[in-house]
């Protein structure tokens, strides 16, 4: 799902950049207001645990992989302007740590996953979940994973990348299959937190310590474990690279020593990857933590002055 450097050509990836800026500064605006100070370390800790999810490839056919996206999940945790917040945290993360997704193509990635693939993952649950609870998140999860992947497609083709007719219809039945599953997971996931503590979809309760410290421990050993059998094929981006001749564009512009997910130095392929997904973890628990302190801070601060 995360398109590298080198697959978008530039005006396509100048151009999402510039769209992705305002996007997400008014994004991050209304997440000031709509972040209550009990609820700040759920940033966090959902961060963490989509970042650890995210890790985990999963065959969907085809010799084909795909892993959870988390947006539908996010928003209805944390809000769709929250949520958004933290993708994008996360997204950032993985371009500049991991080298997962693009610097340049950040702005591309931003737009399908934290902006579109949020608000659309939203919408079913924000108008439905009354009624039809389990249907409206996994449809909003359905939705969340097609339209992100509709749009790098798209973005693929505006690039010039040649695809037929087949190879289109191929990628979108692999898409829709991850799509199934990724709906699976979040309503799986989502009954799951509310087992453990039920205000923290979508309520200004008080988070609880021992159903954080829960997910927290599940983050930890997604990434510590989980890549054990996370699946080796290659996701439907990567997939569709390798049928169009263009996999070999993809470029780094950066390299730390946790790139490929793997802890540079370390002889060990499990110790490698478990260094660095817990790593990984740890850090974006502590940059979605601040990012939401901060966001009250400024509310706090912004109200404060149009009190006196």
């Amino acid at each position: 799902m995360h398109i590298p450097d080198g697959f978008l050509t530039p005006p396509v990836w100048v151009t999402l950049d510039a769209a992705a800026v305002p996007a997400i500064s008014y994004l991050a605006r209304r997440a000031r207001t709509e972040i209550e100070d009990s609820r700040i370390p759920l940033l966090g800790v959902m961060g963490a645990f989509v970042f650890a999810a995210q890790m985990i490839n999963f065959p969907v056919g085809l010799g084909t992989s795909g892993h959870l996206v988390g947006g539908a999940l996010l928003a209805c945790l944390l809000g769709p302007a929250p949520a958004a917040m933290v993708m994008t945290a996360i997204l950032a993360i993985q371009a500049l740590v991991f080298q997962d997704g693009g610097i340049l193509a950040l702005g591309a990635n931003v737009l399908n996953m934290a902006v579109f693939g949020v608000f659309v993952g939203y919408l079913p649950y924000r108008y439905f979940a009354a009624r039809h609870r389990r249907a409206a998140i996994f449809a909003g999860a359905f939705l969340s994973v097609s339209v992100s992947a509709s749009m790098a497609l798209s973005e693929l083709l505006l690039s010039g990348v040649r695809m037929g007719t087949g190879i289109i219809l191929v990628s979108l039945a692999l898409f829709a299959a991850s799509a199934i599953i990724e709906g699976l997971i979040t309503v799986a996931a989502i009954e799951a937190i509310e087992r453990l503590h039920p205000s923290w979809v979508r309520s200004n309760e008080s988070t609880g310590t021992p159903a954080f410290a829960a997910v927290g421990v599940a983050a930890i050993l997604l990434a510590s474990f989980g890549v054990v059998f996370a699946s080796a094929s290659p996701d439907g981006i990567w997939k569709l690279a390798e049928q169009t001749g263009i996999a070999s564009r993809a470029a780094s512009l950066v390299e730390t020593p946790f790139s490929g997910y793997s802890l540079q130095g370390i002889s060990n392929s499990w110790m490698a990857k478990a260094g660095a997904g817990v790593a990984g973890v740890l850090l974006i628990f502590g940059v979605t933590l601040a990012l939401g302190r901060l966001s009250r801070r400024r509310h706090v601060v912004g109200a404060e002055r149009k009190g006196a």
